[in-house]
């Protein structure tokens, strides 16, 4: 499955119980907070926050929590959230890259340390996981909204690095730096996207068996319980 590396990809095949979603909106929440603070509070003009929302409607979140977020960045000035990635192991020397949105990384270093450790991993430096992988976008549109001949022409012309059919849907992977250029040529031609974002997609993937991925899931579902996580990568390639 393309994208496995993505934790987000993963339990969308789950299913997600109204915990979890609560838990997701949360987090869509404070992207998009962050992104309007940051920017333009009109996604129009604003990429980062145009794509947060974009992720919030595919999470199915209220139009109501859209704008409170928006609005929250007006009355959020004495709370300053840094975007930090971090870097690790897991069980099973499996690799991990954990984005985080913060207001406090003494905390959040010290929660995802302590993850790791419990379960026979250990965080890392700066550097001893990002070189397994690739920093890149990654950008999935369903086709019937669109030919096979026109995705293709304006990814290529837009400068993508790959485009690729995938069951029920193209697959369009760029730069990191090209991301929103070519986000915003396709929106000229679509309405939306079924899943679009910056992604750390594994170089080589390491098999774990049923056993094995049970393991790996709660591991994975103890590090997204933490409120300052947002996103998990990790080259662990689970078998459901």
């Amino acid at each position: 499955m393309a994208g496995h590396s993505h934790w987000a990809g993963i339990k969308h095949k789950k299913g997600r119980a109204d915990k979890e979603r609560s838990k997701i909106f949360s987090k869509l929440s404070r992207e998009i907070t962050v992104a309007a603070k940051l920017g333009d509070k009109d996604p129009s003009m604003n990429p980062r926050l145009r794509t947060a929302i974009q992720s919030a409607r595919q999470a199915n979140m209220p139009k109501d929590n859209i704008s409170r977020a928006i609005n929250k960045s007006e009355i959020s000035g004495n709370r300053n959230y840094e975007s930090l990635r971090y870097e690790g192991f897991g069980p099973f020397n499996s690799a991990f890259i954990i984005e985080t949105l913060t207001d406090n990384k003494n905390r959040s270093a010290s929660s995802i340390r302590t993850v790791l450790q419990k379960n026979g991993g250990r965080l890392g430096e700066n550097g001893s996981t990002a070189h397994m992988f690739d920093n890149c976008g990654v950008i999935h549109i369903e086709k019937k909204k669109i030919s096979e001949d026109t995705v293709f022409e304006i990814a290529i012309n837009s400068g993508a690095k790959d485009c690729h059919t995938i069951n029920n849907f193209y697959e369009i992977i760029t730069k990191k730096e090209d991301f929103y250029k070519i986000k915003t040529e396709l929106e000229k031609s679509i309405d939306g996207f079924t899943y679009s974002a910056i992604e750390w997609r594994a170089n080589n993937y390491l098999n774990l068996n049923k056993d094995q991925s049970k393991k790996m899931i709660e591991v994975l579902k103890t590090l997204e319980d933490l409120d300052d996580v947002q996103n998990i990568f990790t080259n662990a390639n689970l078998d459901f």
